[in-house]
């Protein structure tokens, strides 16, 4: 997990223009060695079927659409934080939020209750938090919030 956060500081770091790094190096914290000992931290606080089935799905992507995939992710954050002036309610906040939920099928398909759960887990989740927090003050909490607009926007929709 700390291999992870690491790759995560890194790859917002490379997006804000504060330390460039090459297509290798942004994906060399996913090796499979790592992705194996990650698989079975999220085998323990999961539900096992859905964590197999999601590294399942990642494995059969070519190298070539695994780094295009990290990619949209590294976007996905990036427009968040240019979304952070306008506020979570916003057009952009939301459009971030359906970008990040889209990009999740690539792994696994979330409800929005689980949807919730992960944004509230960048929040509440120390190692995440300060990730985050290193970006940008209150991104991780700006995620959230846009995520829980969002969730309230779908519910009321149906």
């Amino acid at each position: 997990m700390e291999r992870l956060i690491a790759a995560v500081e890194q790859t917002i770091n490379h997006l804000e223009g504060n330390r460039p790094m090459s297509d290798a190096q942004l994906f060399d914290n996913f090796n499979e060695e790592q992705q194996a000992a990650d698989e079975q931290e999220a085998m323990q606080m999961y539900d096992p079927a859905v964590v197999r089935a999601s590294y399942r799905r990642w494995n059969r992507y070519t190298p070539a659409e695994k780094q295009r995939i990290g990619r949209e992710g590294n976007a996905v954050y990036q427009a968040f934080l240019d979304a952070m002036p306008q506020g979570p309610e916003s057009a952009a906040a939301q459009a971030c939020v359906e970008a990040w939920r889209s990009h999740m099928e690539y792994f696994w398909s979330p409800n929005d209750e689980q949807l919730a759960g992960i944004a509230a887990g960048y929040v509440q989740d120390p190692r995440f938090r300060t990730n985050f927090d290193r970006v940008h003050p209150g991104l991780a909490e700006f995620v959230c919030a846009a995520v829980q607009e969002y969730t309230v926007r779908r519910r009321a929709a149906k």
